[in-house]
């Protein structure tokens, strides 16, 4: 099952809850066509893990993610051996005349990590590899990925080189904190996922939070799109709306107030820093400013 059109990818991500706009559309349209990996880019919280997870769900493919995380190595990311499980095994052996290099590195020993599992045959079609918070890892890492994203092929120095049947559909995001080597780039179809618009993130807010009033989506999301513009630390998400709008909802709350918004500024601030910015008479000041703008 493949999409067939850019408007088929944006109906069948939107039974997804995924709300995705017409350019991010056409670019993972391309890169399902064309076999091609798709790097995305932008700040925390705009949706770049979750359009891997709506692609996976509305293909009816397997989700195999690659969480990054600095020390990340190619052993760590492809394959590893179930040395306690060979010990044990040669040790069993002994008696009976011992056992085989090939038996040893069978794949009864072999631990496939996610690189490795996107390689092989797959339920439904080839997997959806999500390398995800690239940016988390340091350059030898990145070169190793070239190298296996290049010929979507890896090798075990036991087994030899294992090459992909069918290419992966492959999303690597990256919360940019630092910039991912151009070589990777130019090997990838490329998107800055931004902010959305008022009417798309009311969109997504529908999708995520359907029990939401019309009136409080629409100050909620008034409110966060305001504070985007405050000068803070870490701005909130697409992710912090949506939390932010369900935290409401548990507090039976119909409209904004000064009052519950300083009651629940965890909900879309994770700095204490930003969080003293809006006490007072802030919070106050970006309601009305947020409530004038729906005038």
């Amino acid at each position: 099952m493949t999409f067939q059109s850019i408007d088929d990818l944006q109906t069948q991500l939107g039974a997804e809850n995924y709300i995705c706009a017409r350019p991010l559309a056409t670019i993972v349209y391309l890169a399902t066509q064309l076999g091609r990996p798709l790097f995305l880019e932008g700040e925390a919280g705009t949706g770049k893990t979750e359009i891997a997870k709506a692609i996976a769900a509305s293909l009816g493919r397997r989700l195999i993610r690659l969480q990054c995380y600095e020390g990340l190595d190619a052993s760590s990311a492809v394959y590893e051996w179930n040395f306690a499980a060979q010990m044990i095994a040669i040790r069993a052996a002994e008696g009976s005349g011992g056992t085989t290099q090939e038996t040893l590195y069978s794949d009864e020993y072999l631990i496939e990590r996610p690189l490795l599992a996107a390689m092989r045959p797959q339920p439904g079609g080839a997997p959806v590899l999500l390398i995800d918070e690239l940016d988390r890892t340091d350059a030898p890492f990145e070169a190793f990925l070239l190298e296996a994203l290049s010929d979507f092929q890896v090798t075990i120095p036991e087994r030899g080189t294992i090459k992909a049947a069918e290419r992966p559909i492959v999303i690597i995001t990256s919360n940019r904190t630092r910039e991912v080597h151009d070589a990777l780039k130019r090997r990838c179809l490329y998107h800055w996922v931004d902010y959305p618009d008022f009417e798309r993130e009311i969109a997504i807010l529908k999708a995520r939070a359907p029990e939401a009033a019309a009136t409080l989506s629409q100050e909620v999301v008034a409110f966060v799109q305001r504070l985007r513009t405050e000068d803070l630390f870490k701005k909130p998400g697409v992710a912090e709306t949506i939390d932010w709008a369900k935290c409401l909802l548990a507090l039976d709350t119909i409209n904004l107030s000064p009052e519950v918004i300083a009651d629940t500024l965890g909900a879309i601030l994770k700095y204490q820093d930003d969080i003293q910015k809006l006490e007072g008479s802030e919070a106050k000041r970006i309601l009305d400013d947020a409530k004038a703008s729906l005038q």
